[in-house]
């Protein structure tokens, strides 16, 4: 018996360089935990098209929207460890564990970190309709007028929400969240009225900006952002040390062999080095990036504990 799982040993370590060897073979799928339309789901595409020429196998695009990100994260731990399914994770994967009671996986444990894909700030706009036209008009009115407020997301963790959490701890004010399963039915409530605020990306927003639908009043992140220049940040503005930013992380199943990792790292980095999809993420208001494995990993497990300190400070409210 200690033979036959002596050999079967052998023969498992032997298939794994030949395996990866022969990666990829078939279609990929990349999970996008989210409705299509928003900020990750249009990098994945960005990235899909890319990789897909370079793998010489298609990567298609799979989104899982709702639940807070948590099924379609659920469903890229559960698959098969073998780099055929891949999840473009967001700012979500680091805050959910601070945000919900209970979660079916742990992503440290469950998850393998492929590179840090972008970075990007996100913009606070306000419907016209609202008297405010900068951010401590927006804190005035909100003090005034506490829980009168309602503000839009992409659901529990979404960039969105965790956004305005940070801004309504640091300014001390009562705002009401309204969850949606994705950030275009949010953004579209606020165009039209329905909600007050919303932190939508650039990309979503700049458009409407510059046609008078929506008032924006500052950048999230500590810095300008280069495609909308004239608007300041929320930290010049009003509330320094403000400084929030939406990323996105590619990730496998924890299990998943080094040189499969090591070869969907190098195709994503030649990917967001291609002029046209660095041209295009810039044009979302991000930044690529493309780290290793490692500081993916470290980048990860910082933003988690950053969050599990925000969600106390701001005593932000656990789903159940």
């Amino acid at each position: 018996m200690v033979g036959v799982k002596v050999v079967a040993a052998a023969v498992i370590a032997a298939a794994t360089p030949v395996s990866a060897q022969d990666y990829p073979n078939k279609v990929v799928r990349l999970v996008v935990p989210y409705l299509s339309g928003g900020s990750t789901d249009i990098i994945a595409r960005i990235l899909s098209a890319r990789m897909s020429a370079s793998f010489g196998q298609q990567v298609i695009v799979d989104n899982r929207g709702g639940g807070g990100s948590i099924p379609g994260t659920d469903a890229v731990v559960r698959a098969a460890p073998d780099g055929y399914t891949l999840l473009l994770a967001n700012i979500a994967l680091g805050a959910n564990p601070s945000l919900f009671r209970k979660l079916p996986y742990d992503a440290e444990r469950d998850l393998a970190p492929v590179a840090i894909v972008a970075i990007m700030p996100t913009l606070l706009v306000s419907h016209p309709s609202l008297p405010v036209r900068d951010v401590k008009e927006l804190i005035a009115l909100a003090k005034a007028r506490p829980g009168a407020l309602y503000y839009g997301s992409a659901g529990n963790g979404s960039v969105n929400h965790l956004t305005m959490e940070v801004f309504r701890w640091m300014a001390g004010i009562d705002v009401v969240h309204v969850p949606y399963k994705g950030g275009a039915p949010a953004f579209t409530e606020v165009i039209g009225g329905q909600l007050s605020l919303m932190f939508p990306t650039l990309v979503m927003s700049s458009y409407h900006v510059k046609a008078g639908r929506l008032i924006p009043l500052g950048i999230s992140s500590a810095k300008r952002a280069s495609i909308l220049p004239d608007i300041p940040t929320i930290a010049e503005t009003g509330l320094p040390g403000f400084d929030v930013n939406e990323w996105q992380i590619l990730a496998v199943p924890s299990r998943t062999p080094a040189p499969i990792i090591e070869r969907v790292q190098a195709e994503l980095v030649k990917a967001l080095q291609n002029p046209e999809a660095k041209e295009r993420i810039l044009w979302l208001g991000a930044e690529p990036v493309g780290s290793t494995p490692k500081e993916a990993a470290a980048f990860l497990k910082n933003e988690t504990a950053r969050w599990a300190r925000v969600a106390k400070e701001a005593r932000i409210p656990l789903v159940e």
